[in-house]
């Protein structure tokens, strides 16, 4: 009985003890009622979406070469020339049996127009025109092989000059003036720089949560002070046994910014939480004990109340309390460090906060 005598004394004058202190200046911070977007940072290597091993289209000579590694090119730029000299004089032979045929079709066809007004004033036999008409035919058929002969000697000269299929640079150059390339032999490798592509593994875990995915942050290593934005542009359902991971293609958005194919970038990928039930508080409101547990102090008629709370998820936007926080109560985030519970409070303002720290 003493000692349960003894215990409501000490408890009396404990809170004695606290009402009779003076308020300690503290600065609070109402929690928010939301949940947060789970964040996951990954690591990966900038890829060009369009990167071509480009070879000519038909053997030859290399004449000139109009560009080197490092050239930045539009599309159909012409990039290299071989020796036409042969392809040359053949489509002028193609080019002169063309002509030759249109004088042999023009000349049946004058025939043949010639029979027939004869024939009408039956002054020609049938048969006469019949060969006319026949011979019209052959030239008309000399005709358009020469055409066709003449188109094909024409694409095979168009063919000695390799032009660009995209706009980019110039990555490597595999050969030189002077040197004889044959049919498919790579001679220049062409990379696109824009757009830009992230290839990252992705935990297998997140593949159901794809479809909450509401954001993607990217910075490149080359570009530290850059934050860029990107969109999942495809994924590739075949996990990776040994990683447990699946890859995600990233499509880089803002095309202002010069990155380079092969830097380090990272990602961050932000999605979307099925409930808002959570209290997001200011990571400073957290107090951390000995055995791991956290509490805060929220304030309640001038007094300072320690909660032990559980936390959930945590970004730059504030910490997760899922519970033990009551809703609607400030919680103190300065000077909570040397708080005791149920010890009175005193919420200072911006403008008193300010001459504090001065002071």
């Amino acid at each position: 009985m003493r000692w349960r005598i003894a215990a409501a004394l000490l408890g009396t004058m404990v809170a004695m003890a606290l009402q009779a202190q003076e308020p300690v200046p503290v600065r609070v911070a109402m929690p928010q009622e939301k949940g947060l977007s789970q964040q996951l940072l990954l690591s990966g290597s900038l890829t060009a979406q369009q990167d071509a091993g480009l070879s000519s289209r038909t053997a030859g000579l290399v004449a000139e070469l109009l560009v080197d590694a490092g050239s930045t090119v539009t599309k159909g730029q012409p990039l290299l020339q071989l020796d036409t000299s042969l392809a040359q004089h053949e489509l002028a032979q193609r080019k002169a049996a063309l002509a030759a045929a249109q004088v042999l079709q023009s000349e049946q066809l004058r025939l043949v127009s010639e029979a027939e007004q004869l024939t009408k004033q039956q002054l020609f036999p049938q048969t006469e025109l019949a060969l006319r008409r026949a011979g019209l035919a052959q030239a008309d058929a000399a005709l358009q092989q020469a055409q066709a002969a003449a188109a094909q000697q024409q694409e095979v000269l168009a063919r000695h000059t390799l032009t660009a299929p995209f706009a980019g640079v110039i990555a490597q150059r595999y050969t030189d003036v002077g040197e004889w390339i044959a049919l498919g032999t790579p001679v220049l490798q062409l990379v696109s720089l824009s757009p830009l592509l992230l290839d990252v593994q992705v935990p297998q875990e997140y593949f159901a949560a794809l479809p909450t995915l509401r954001r993607i942050a990217v910075q490149s290593d080359l570009l530290p002070g850059e934050k860029l934005s990107a969109n999942l542009l495809a994924t590739v359902p075949v996990g990776d046994a040994a990683a447990r991971s699946f890859l995600a293609r990233l499509a880089i958005q803002d095309n202002s910014v010069t990155l380079l194919p092969g830097t380090s970038a990272r990602a961050t990928l932000y999605f979307e939480r099925d409930d808002a039930s959570a209290l997001v508080v200011p990571p400073d409101a957290l107090l951390r004990h000995p055995d791991g547990n956290f509490s805060v102090f929220a304030v309640r008629e001038g007094k300072a109340w320690r909660h032990n709370v559980t936390l959930g998820r945590s970004n730059e936007q504030g910490v997760e309390i899922l519970s033990g926080l009551p809703k609607q109560q400030p919680v103190v985030v300065r000077g909570n460090e040397i708080l005791r519970d149920g010890q009175p409070v005193r919420v200072l303002s911006d403008d008193s906060a300010a001459r504090s720290n001065k002071e």
